[in-house]
């Protein structure tokens, strides 16, 4: 069996927000996984992957859950996608707003009928599960609207295997900041999120290159089809620098073995843990 994996993301580096820089990022990156790590050692994979996602969501600096972009109509639309392969079910919320851990209606949804639920629909069903309404808008995100910044990325994630061999990946997001309200990103889709025995992709960056690349499910096949995780994310890495696309992602294979990369020009905030292995904040570019 392998060892034990984390490995997390908080999105595509200075793209994200000029408010903090790398110390900051790197100071929350290196305690959420810490704290994901003993979650993943005591309760395996998919437990892990939640943590780590909730804890990114809780950190303002990054964009996702508290500290969200506001769409172009002032209001927070998040979106979250959790895929764990042992189950197979790719489960996700699609611009919902008000709640604070859109992960945990993703993670709710993967043992119902209907796996993706969108919006006013979405949002009902959080509360319907008890969430209370919470309004995820900081003084920073709001003053960027103010000035109608547009952004192009934004995202945080999550990928763990567990000593049992369990896969899961996850992802949330807070948009990209003064988009067409109802705008949807990768990160709820299998280009964005996406698990299965042979690997777990979490990606970030511009979420319509993503969508337009097949990002995390055409890597996860690659693997599955017999290459490497290494050469899988090598060739799709340079198809995204030929078709000129912006993104980065982190991927773990069933092996354990994790892997952090991003297309030219990108930058991918990470940091990840194997069993007697730390790697601190690194920043990659392709």
């Amino acid at each position: 069996m392998p060892g034990p994996t984390l490995i997390i993301h908080g999105g595509a580096g200075a793209r994200e927000g000029s408010h903090v820089g790398f110390p900051q990022y790197q100071s929350s990156l290196a305690s959420i996984r810490e704290a994901a790590w003993r979650v993943l050692l005591a309760d395996g994979a998919r437990a892990a992957v939640l943590a780590a996602v909730r804890l990114l969501e809780d950190d303002p600096i990054f964009n996702a859950g508290l500290g969200s972009r506001l769409q172009r109509d002032a209001a927070v639309r998040m979106s979250a996608a959790l895929m764990d392969a042992e189950r197979g079910v790719f489960s996700g919320v699609i611009n919902i707003e008000r709640v604070r851990h859109p992960i945990d209606v993703a993670d709710a949804l993967s043992g119902r009928q209907h796996t993706v639920i969108a919006g006013a629909g979405a949002t009902a069903l959080a509360r319907d599960l008890g969430m209370e309404v919470f309004d995820p808008i900081t003084e920073h995100r709001l003053e960027e609207h103010r000035q109608h910044l547009e952004g192009d990325t934004g995202t945080v994630g999550a990928v763990a295997v567990d000593e049992t061999g369990r896969l899961c990946a996850g992802t949330s997001t807070g948009g990209v900041g003064y988009e067409i309200p109802g705008r949807v990103s990768d990160s709820p889709t299998v280009a964005g999120t996406f698990a299965s025995t042979a690997a777990g992709v979490s990606c970030t960056g511009i979420g319509e290159h993503i969508v337009n690349h097949g990002a995390a499910v055409r890597i996860v096949t690659r693997v599955e089809d017999g290459a490497s995780l290494d050469q899988a994310v090598a060739h799709t890495i340079a198809e995204a620098d030929q078709r000129g696309f912006e993104y980065g992602l982190i991927a773990v294979d069933g092996a354990g073995r994790p892997v952090s990369a991003s297309s030219r020009d990108m930058v991918t905030l990470f940091a990840s843990r194997t069993q007697g292995e730390d790697q601190d904040f690194l920043s990659v570019n392709g």
